[in-house]
């Protein structure tokens, strides 16, 4: 047996059995496969961890084993590994950098540079100036592969090194793609991700988000960093307009439009730079012991990082090989291949040397990540669109790190980096037939369709947690697991539900867009909802089923106003629905078409039509017998009868909402958190009753009850004018002390709350504190 921590001996016998079937020394299998002969010793009689898959590639080439016997081996190998341990959830923003590498070197200048303007925008300008009207920020520029995110990130996650306490975030703006990130949608996200919640946000305009970003900004001591970008116009709305926020854009284009910003050009390595990387990569003592093969190989790359670290992990992996041996194969690959159609840089030959030594299924795993869309990837995707077992594409992935030819992204992702995917794409073209091609494509939109359709049900009243399956990919076992799934994978199952519908897979979107119906309120800022009820509701008419496009127009109706402020179109589309569902003889739709025109129209404070359509929507919710429905309307109700002055019947309407959820009958129709949300949605709107009629004790009553309530969901706002109202009404209660503290807790969370409900709470603390105790006549709500 081998020794403890060492692999067991059943894969050292096993390599040794491969070794002297062939007739090999160990020195002769050490010259044929790159792996020194040391190594090859230790793990033949047990002394070694188990090797990285790349080193056992490189043996079954050495061995020219036959896949089923290189299979054999790994499967040998991978017994060594230790068994699964439960991953705990950190809760991290999608925004997080992405790992760096470990071997940064060079680029000394450029780093220089950019660390003095981080500690400038930290340190607020000069002592006579500390908040200038505009921090520094950067653009960093250069051509592909050049290592611009790579010297963004080193500078942003050296410890205490830009002065930056509230951490660093990167977006990729996806500049290259069809359909770059738009700014608009970039301010969502940052703000969700510093604590502005969904239901701040859907109150908010597009103008307003910009507004709200600026003023957190202006708060933050931070880097962030967008990556890729594709234009002036996609970044400069984004640039801090004051405050201490550094940004650093990176971008293959200079970006000369953009006013005001210092500019870091990267272009190819110095000598003495690609020899470093070499250093690092490879090992000192290998390189400055061939120096004029290491001056080759850096040439043969371009100077390039991206090649030059393609090609010295290669290298590494063969320990046993001169740099002289692997500037001859770089020599080789460059004379047999053609330039990359991305440009004319001389990277092929890194990559194709590279990609050559790959074990067959680890290189058909390369060829097939060309195939994933979007940006970053997980393993679960990986392994459906090549077809095997989640640990065996671990490894697969793990193969390609080793190689070069795959890097890392946040969290547990992987990210091709563009010149990658188009190289991967190449040789995917080149060596796949098309109708394996179109099945392994197929394959991962079904697989991402019907996963999303799980995650999603979770928040739909009539489904929850999906039925048990041992063999499902991704633990979809609570809510959260479910919505951090379709979060982290949202452009994957977008790009697949767009590929449905391209391929007239119309029931495949309406079900997709119906499962994430109820999830889509928890994820207003997302910025793609429109895009996925538009393509339902395309959908549904196609399929000449009324009822089904009236339920994702009603849809769409929603997410024309919640999500993109487009009142005439949304309510266009729940005119539609009402006509369509009318047409259907659908009950229910009907129901919801006239809930969404009355919160259309109580939107815009066109009261009377807003309250027959409520009204409209109650009665035939009640014929339907649709108790969620009438619920979510009703505290609707109470808003709109207390704006047209009518308190009673809103008082009413409250204890109607009340009534219902005590029936015995609903007890089990009434899904926990439709059941809490209404209780905490009527209350509020019954406080703003009572505090008009100055009814301070049932205000005062209301409102405790519901205190926290908000806070914990992260709906700052909301949570802020729960304590503001309670405190005017405890202050002409005479609880003095009660209503104080009340007051101070607004100002704790200053912060998050706007600017209006922060001078109140000051107003009626200093009131209080000067004996007066005269709460405002108007409360808005």
């Amino acid at each position: 047996m081998g020794t403890a921590g060492g692999l067991p001996a059943p894969f050292g016998r096993l390599l040794r059995e491969l070794r002297q079937n062939r007739r090999l020394t160990i020195e002769e299998l050490a010259e044929a496969s790159g792996v020194s002969g040391r190594a090859i010793g230790d793990m033949e009689r047990g002394r070694s961890r188990r090797p990285h898959r790349g080193t056992i590639t490189a043996l079954s080439q050495g061995l020219d084993l036959d896949e089923a016997t290189h299979v054999h081996l790994l499967a040998a190998a991978r017994a060594a590994r230790p068994g699964p341990q439960p991953a705990e959830f950190v809760k991290a923003s999608p925004y997080t950098l992405p790992r760096g590498v470990r071997d940064f070197v060079g680029r000394e200048a450029e780093l220089t540079a950019l660390r003095a303007l981080a500690r400038e925008a930290a340190e607020g300008g000069t002592a006579r100036t500390p908040f200038p009207t505009a921090p520094p920020a950067a653009v960093v520029s250069g051509s592909p592969g050049s290592g611009k995110t790579t010297l963004a990130v080193r500078l942003a996650e050296e410890p205490g090194a830009s002065g930056c306490p509230d951490g660093a975030f990167l977006v990729d703006m996806r500049g290259l793609d069809e359909r770059p990130l738009p700014a608009g949608q970039v301010v969502s996200g940052l703000l969700g991700s510093w604590g502005v919640a969904d239901a701040e946000l859907v109150r908010l305009t597009a103008e307003e988000r910009l507004a709200r970003y600026h003023e957190i900004a202006a708060g933050l001591r931070a880097v962030l960093v967008l990556d890729n970008a594709g234009s002036e116009a996609q970044v400069r709305p984004l640039l801090p307009r004051q405050g201490r926020l550094f940004v650093v854009v990176t971008s293959r284009r200079t970006l000369a439009g953009l006013e005001g910003v210092r500019r870091v050009e990267l272009g190819a390595l110095t000598r003495r730079e690609s020899a470093a990387l070499l250093r690092a990569v490879v090992g000192a003592g290998r390189v400055d012991a061939e120096p004029v093969a290491a001056d080759t190989v850096t040439e043969l790359c371009g100077h390039l990082p991206l090649a030059l670290r393609v090609a010295a992990n290669w290298a590494a992996t063969r320990t046993n090989w001169s740099l002289r041996r692997l500037a001859d194969r770089l020599a080789d690959e460059d004379r047999r291949l053609d330039a990359l159609s991305a440009g004319d840089l001389r990277v092929n030959s890194a990559f194709a040397l590279s990609y050559s030594r790959l074990a067959p299924e680890a290189a058909r795993m390369f060829r097939l990540l060309s195939l994933v869309p979007g940006g970053d990837f997980s393993v679960a995707p990986a392994a459906v669109l090549a077809g095997v077992p989640v640990p065996e594409a671990e490894d697969l992935l793990e193969e390609l790190l080793e190689a070069g030819l795959l890097m890392t992204s946040r969290q547990d992702r992987y990210r091709l980096h563009d010149l990658l995917r188009l190289y991967a794409g190449s040789r995917h073209r080149a060596e796949d037939a098309e109708e394996w091609s179109d099945t392994a494509r197929s394959r991962l939109r079904h697989w991402l369709l019907d996963t999303a359709v799980l995650a999603g049900r979770w928040y739909e009243p009539d489904h929850g947690m999906p039925p048990p399956d041992p063999g499902r990919l991704v633990a979809l076992d609570d809510r959260e697991q479910a919505a951090r799934w379709i979060k982290a994978e949202s452009d994957t199952w977008l790009a697949a539900l767009r590929e449905a519908a391209a391929n007239g897979e119309h029931a495949r979107v309406v079900d997709l867009a119906e499962a994430m119906h109820w999830f889509s309120d928890h994820w207003v800022s997302w910025g793609h909802w429109v895009e996925v009820y538009e393509r339902a509701a395309a959908a549904g008419a196609v399929l000449g089923d009324a009822g089904l496009e009236a339920t994702h127009r009603n849809y769409l109706a929603w997410a024309y106003w919640a999500c993109a402020r487009r009142h005439d179109e949304a309510v266009a589309a729940a005119t539609g629905a009402l006509r369509l569902a009318g047409t259907a003889g659908d009950v229910l739709q009907q129901a919801w078409s006239h809930a969404y025109l009355g919160w259309l129209l109580d939107a815009v404070d066109d009261l009377p039509p807003a309250a027959r359509h409520y009204q409209r929507a109650m009665r035939l919710f009640t014929e339907a017998d649709d108790v969620n429905g009438y619920l979510q309307v009703s505290c609707g109700v109470i808003r709109v009868l207390r704006a047209a002055g009518r308190a009673e019947a809103a008082v009413e309407t409250y204890r109607g909402i009340r009534e219902t959820l005590a029936e015995p009958r609903h007890r089990d129709r009434i899904p926990p958190n439709v059941r809490e949300f209404t209780v905490l949605s009527a209350v509020y709107a019954v406080s703003f009753v009572h505090l008009d009629q100055g009814h301070w004790q049932e205000a005062a009553d209301a409102l405790r009850s519901i205190r926290g309530q908000f806070d914990a969901r992260g709906w700052h706002k909301q949570a802020g004018k729960v304590h503001l109202h309670l405190a005017h009404a405890l202050a002409r209660l005479g609880e003095r002390a009660e209503a104080a503290a009340e007051y101070r807790a607004v100002l704790v969370g200053e912060d998050r709350l706007p600017t209006d409900i922060r001078d109140e709470a000051r107003a009626g603390l200093a009131a209080l504190t000067g004996g007066r105790a005269a709460p405002p006549t108007r409360f808005a709500q």
